[in-house]
């Protein structure tokens, strides 16, 4: 299945780390023909340590966090094919420090550096400094204009979040250039700043050429470097709580609804490509799971946009970890006797699972079952609003004029940047999301989507009519 996807959008086949064998000579013939600067090679050695991280994490997986489906095994399913799984706990926090440490180092940097000023017209573009030269050998300038709203429009954040993030990126961003163009000699804010505003605003190559005075080419390649860093070096952003953790996710559901032990919202989104071979629009999948703050816990995208929710939700490694107890599997808690263990909440075009709860069909009014339900639809709100919010960035609100692997590569990204700006407190990118049901999507309850597990939905009922009591 994942094959003729694949070979349906003509795509090259990659290998699970994006640091391909043919750049590593390029890169050792860097070293030999100048001096490497101290922060670019320690820039460098920090992107080495992550990636062999990563191929530990390969050769012992654990559970998915943010997955984006392979190509490099024709004969297995999807679930098979993710780009990386779950951080272990261990490995998180190494990284979490690498990301500490950067930031700190970098503070001493970013006092020298001239950091880019904000103008005092609205529209005026500045410089960084005294201006950098591009490959052209003209001044490359950063328009940050003073207004909050227009930084806002520009970059889907506001401009500290922009300055912060711009530092933590820097060694990441100015360590290398591309293979067969002038050395680009842009600072970080620049590349951050045409990666963004390709993201935030879904603008042609062309016009962000001309808005930042640089080439097509040269944009086109920072846009794919803020990708390449953000799904490399900090998809540890988007990772499935630690079962301590889960608690406080389990309780911020239970505040809202009265239902114990909910560890998530899990939830299908579609998002339209260009076919350019048919010339015509196809979409892709996104499976996501949020808590009830709207944070991304999980996600795989890649998938065709006419699969189902079931065979989406059988193709990913979430429902393999959670089948073979790698996750939800904290002790229960117990109600009315019953044991209730961790479980998502899905729409009904999800299976009804032990571990999965959708919503009764038939119901009486004022019954346990009718507040179930409604309990059940405000704690999907906020898996509504995180797919309004990834929508809300430009490059995905409208159809993807890319190849298929770019445009999974962009839903990975922007569902990073949306943890990392909830992280922060800013709300920018979801300005405009009122968090209620897009009048586009269906909610129509179908039917009980179930799996052939008799003895599993038996008790999966039990669970749901015992949840119901307890709903506010």
């Amino acid at each position: 299945m994942s094959v003729a996807l694949f070979q349906r959008f003509n795509l090259p086949r990659r290998r699970y780390l994006d640091f391909r064998e043919e750049e590593i000579p390029s890169t050792f013939h860097h070293f030999r023909q100048r001096k490497m600067e101290p922060k670019k090679l320690a820039a460098l050695l920090s992107s080495l340590i992550a990636q062999i991280l990563l191929l530990i994490l390969l050769l012992f997986p654990s559970s998915t966090s943010l997955s984006l489906p392979s190509t490099s095994n024709s004969n297995s399913d999807f679930d098979s094919n993710s780009y990386a799984n779950i951080f272990p706990l261990i490995i998180h926090h190494f990284l979490l420090s690498q990301e500490i440490a950067a930031s700190l180092s970098l503070v001493s940097i970013s006092r020298k550096r001239k950091r880019a000023h904000l103008s005092e017209p609205d529209s005026e573009p500045i410089n960084e400094g005294r201006g950098e030269e591009g490959p052209s050998g003209h001044q490359v300038q950063l328009a940050l204009p003073r207004s909050p709203d227009s930084f806002k429009n520009s970059f889907k954040m506001s401009s500290s979040t922009f300055e912060w993030l711009s530092g933590l990126l820097e060694p990441l961003l100015e360590c290398r250039d591309p293979v067969g163009l002038l050395p680009l000699n842009f600072s970080a804010g620049i590349r951050l700043g045409i990666g963004l505003f390709r993201l935030a605003n879904g603008c042609e190559y062309s016009k962000i050429s001309k808005q930042f005075g640089v080439s097509e080419s040269a944009a086109r390649f920072c846009v794919k470097q803020l990708c390449r860093v953000l799904c490399t070096n900090f998809r540890f952003w988007v990772a499935f709580p630690s079962p301590n953790e889960l608690k406080s996710v389990s309780d911020g559901f239970e505040s809202i609804s009265g239902l114990p032990n909910c560890c998530g919202v899990i939830a299908s989104a579609g998002f339209n490509i260009v076919n350019k071979e048919k010339s015509c629009e196809d979409s892709i999948a996104a499976q996501i799971v949020v808590d009830s703050t709207s944070k991304i816990l999980n996600i795989v995208a890649g998938f065709h946009g006419n699969q189902s929710n079931l065979n989406v939700l059988k193709s990913s490694t979430l429902y393999k970890d959670v089948k073979e107890g790698r996750l939800l599997n904290s002790p229960p808690v117990f109600v009315n006797g019953v044991a209730i263990n961790q479980y998502l909440i899905g729409d009904a075009g999800y299976p009804l699972l032990p571990w999965l709860m959708v919503p009764f069909l038939e119901i009486q009014p004022g019954s346990f079952e009718e507040k179930f339900n409604a309990a059940h639809n405000l704690m999907l709100l906020p898996a509504l609003q995180t797919i309004a919010s990834l929508k809300n960035w430009g490059i995905l609100g409208q159809p993807i004029q890319e190849e298929l692997n770019i445009g999974v590569a962009y839903i990975g990204a922007c569902s990073i940047l949306h943890n990392m700006l909830l992280m922060r407190e800013d709300f920018s990118a979801l300005s405009g999301v009122s968090g209620e049901r897009p009048c586009h999507q269906s909610f129509q309850y179908s039917g009980d989507t179930r799996l052939d597990d008799s003895s599993g939905v038996r008790k999966a009922l039990v669970v749901r009519s015992t949840l119901a009591t307890r709903a506010k």
